[in-house]
């Protein structure tokens, strides 16, 4: 199942894309969340609900609505550094004992067609293909064997990155919180559907270009045991979002290097999950404001 939110007639709500088309769940029973998180934390009886609601839901074809980022506001943007083996070969650098774990802020949340923007502080943005989690149940202390079974599903993430300010600063969660550069998407494809995590195809391009293509068979740290870990540390909400790491080819890797630039259209591809396609643009004059 492909869980997505979108808005449509001034509404945002939850659906479930079939064919192209989305399915208005929330029409067909008002009892249904419109707010992914809340739809989570609903669990199995939620889903039951949905599923009963999904064949008399209304549709519409995707082109008549906007996809949001799947979870609007997750409580918790985690991410991981480090973490393809190929990238690691790449780069020359060591490989890691312990996942290299960073949090990305909110703010950052674009979804899965928004435009992003290159800073007016910086020309050195960088693209980032990566499969991302969902967390579906409330959970700490999670044994990696059952570690899969808290998730709800899956999705496509770009963790843009502004490599200058990696090179300001001892920590990585200024540089990659910058508004709009966490688009994620384009839909939560549900756990069910995703027989093995662990072997799912990665490719980023932009303009077109080739430039990441591999597979998460190449992760040191899978995603059975980054939960695991996570969970040993705090306790893991419906709603929240991990992503996993990215293969080689980011533009921080070439000679020149090659970072994007205004115009350019990034996207990210994952076998089975769909892709997000991202344009970006230069970060516009309003965003510079002070609110009384």
């Amino acid at each position: 199942m492909k869980l997505a939110t979108f808005t449509e007639g001034g509404r945002t709500r939850i659906g479930v894309v079939e064919d192209g088309r989305i399915a208005d769940v929330g029409a067909a029973d008002p009892a249904i969340p419109a707010d992914m998180t809340a739809f989570l934390k609903s669990g199995a009886a939620g889903r039951a609900r949905l599923d009963r609601a999904l064949a008399a839901a209304p549709r519409r074809p995707l082109a008549e609505v906007r996809l949001e980022a799947p979870v609007p506001h997750p409580g918790k943007f985690l991410a991981v550094g480090l973490n393809f083996a190929d990238h690691i070969r790449e780069l020359g650098a060591a490989t890691p004992a312990f996942p290299a774990t960073f949090a990305k802020m909110p703010n950052c949340i674009a979804g899965p067609y928004d435009e992003v923007h290159r800073p007016r502080v910086s020309d050195s943005l960088d693209y980032e293909g990566e499969l991302g989690l969902v967390i579906g149940r409330r959970c700490r202390h999670v044994p990696r064997e059952r570690a899969l079974e808290v998730v709800a599903g899956y999705v496509v993430v770009n963790d843009l990155t502004v490599r200058e300010w990696v090179n300001l600063t001892p920590q990585v969660v200024v540089p990659k919180s910058f508004d709009t550069h966490g688009p994620f998407g384009p839909w939560i494809t549900t756990a069910d559907a995703v027989p093995d995590p662990q072997a799912l195809a990665v490719r980023t391009s932009v303009n077109g270009e080739l430039r990441q293509n591999s597979s998460t068979s190449e992760m040191i740290f899978g995603c059975a045991e980054l939960i695991a870990l996570l969970s040993q540390a705090m306790t893991l909400e419906p709603g929240d979002v991990i992503t996993t790491g990215t293969p080689p080819g980011v533009g921080e890797g070439f000679t020149p290097k090659r970072y994007l630039r205004p115009g350019d259209v990034v996207r990210v591809e994952i076998d089975g999950l769909g892709h997000i396609e991202n344009r970006v643009v230069e970060e516009p004059a309003g965003t510079a404001f002070i609110d009384d």
